[in-house]
């Protein structure tokens, strides 16, 4: 535009103007991108050619036009301009995601973390429109992360169990579990860290399911639980910090040592079920693991076992139900142990975890996963079907009604299906019958043993000795 000077001459000024074709800032308010609303000012991009080089580099990067960008650097056109909302063309190849245009602007010095005047920068809008070959490639070029989507503003709210990211040493860090947690120390203790990954930050959903995930774990103290020691909240990414269990996983010690003897599968059944019972008591809501299965039950010094991983568990009040909002799929859940109710969509409660106990119950006798044939979605298909996983194993090892037990706790109807505080009476009496029956052979194993060593001390100088077998049995 055109203004009069000091001396009365016409003057051209640059008016500030902004870009925006394509996608906008991650942090730009709704309703229009200028604080007046006022759009006069903005340019029109029409004919590339008839607009400020600047500007056609910022077009370009919208377009992907990764031969027209080179030739506008090598002209001199500075990589780094802002227009007057303060994106740069390294801002508009990260919305529209596109990965070359931004690998070109990273290789020719383009700022790495450059602000809008909303504060977002590339990698946050990398992040917000889930482009995620962009994000790996400017976290690679050292991009830093905004702050935690849970962050506070003052000293007073930061939660109790915030734990300082600079406490945790992952330099020997390995993955454990799933690929959910790994290894970290701190003070001076080894810990499994969960992570909420960077291209989940922006994800409202994930962030919410964090958020949930970590008040329920602030309320659950059981020894057959695992521990929550803290969180990481106020920095990114984010953390969910627990207790580390170095013996590994149920999945992985079935995988090595196959089928269980019967009074180790009751044994491990009946850790399972109290920390099962106490989730399933709890007051004043009760707790749904939903995800129940091997690799998410772990293992302590001592053998026991401990209920993990609560990412998609559901609080509901007692006698009430729950639906999922979309269908399940085998990426959300392992399918091998999700009850048919769920699978299909319907409104369940807590009788699905008995269901999967089930399964796992039946797994640790018969040494192989249930429908161990079958894919995934084949076996979850398999239930809702009403099928259920063969009995292969010798039926002695299911004895004393513990076949009758398993068959109960996957029944179709699931008001059928016992609840983890019966479950826990019905093992208890059969893990009696194991001890009375281990017991009752130790104790004809030590008479044979007495009677053989008496034999030896008193048989005849001509070989033969008195029977005394009715006096030791």
């Amino acid at each position: 535009m055109e203004i009069i000077g000091a001396e009365g001459e016409l003057v051209d000024v640059l008016v500030p103007v902004r870009f925006t074709l394509g996608r906008q800032s991650s942090l730009a308010p709704e309703g229009g991108l200028g604080d007046d609303g006022d759009q006069e000012e903005e340019k029109v991009l029409e004919e590339v050619d008839e607009i400020d080089p600047t500007f056609q580099l910022m077009y370009l990067a919208n377009e992907g036009d990764l031969e027209g960008i080179t030739e506008l650097l090598d002209s001199g056109v500075n990589i780094n301009f802002q227009d007057i909302d303060g994106r740069t063309a390294l801002h508009i190849a990260a919305c529209q995601g596109v990965a070359d245009v931004v690998e070109l602007l990273i290789s020719r010095g383009a700022d790495i973390d450059p602000t809008d005047r909303w504060g977002s920068t590339p990698l946050a809008d990398a992040i917000h429109y889930k482009n995620h070959n962009v994000i790996k490639l400017l976290e690679k070029s050292g991009a830093k992360p905004l702050m935690a989507p849970m962050h506070v503003l003052t000293a007073r709210e930061i939660p109790e169990y915030e734990i300082d990211c600079n406490e945790l040493d992952f330099s020997e860090s390995v993955v454990i579990t799933k690929g959910t947690f790994r290894i970290a120390s701190w003070r001076g203790i080894q810990v499994a860290v969960k992570e909420l990954q960077e291209d989940f930050m922006a994800d409202e959903e994930k962030v919410n399911a964090f958020r949930d995930e970590l008040a329920l774990l602030q309320r659950i103290r059981h020894p057959n639980v695992v521990q929550f020691l803290g969180a990481v909240t106020q920095s990114s990414p984010m953390m969910i910090v627990t207790e580390y269990l170095p013996k590994g996983d149920l999945r992985a010690f079935l995988k090595r040592r196959g089928a269980l003897k019967p009074e180790t599968a009751v044994k491990f059944a009946l850790d399972i079920a109290r920390g099962m019972s106490y989730l399933h008591e709890h007051k004043t809501e009760a707790i749904i693991h939903c995800d129940l299965e091997p690799s998410n039950i772990l293992r302590d010094d001592t053998g026991h076992l401990k209920v993990a991983d609560f990412g998609i568990s559901k609080i509901l009040n007692v006698a009430k139900t729950v639906r999922e909002d979309k269908p399940v799929t085998c990426r959300d859940n392992s399918c091998r142990y999700v009850a048919p109710e769920v699978f299909r969509n319907e409104e369940y409660d807590t009788k699905v975890d008995v269901f999967s106990f089930a399964i796992i119950l039946q797994e640790m006798i018969e040494g192989q996963p249930p429908f161990s044939t079958k894919e995934e979605d084949e076996a979850a298909t398999a239930y809702a079907a009403k099928e259920r996983p063969p009995f292969k194993a010798p039926h002695k090892l299911y004895s004393h009604g513990l076949r009758e037990l398993i068959e109960e706790c996957w029944s179709e109807v699931p008001a059928n299906r016992p609840t983890f505080k019966q479950i826990i009476e019905k093992l208890n009496a059969i893990l009696k019958h194991f001890d009375h029956k281990r017991r009752w052979t130790t104790k004809r194993l030590k008479c044979f043993h007495l009677e053989a060593m008496w034999k030896k001390d008193h048989s005849h100088s001509d070989g033969s000795s008195r029977s005394t077998s009715s006096t030791f049995r």
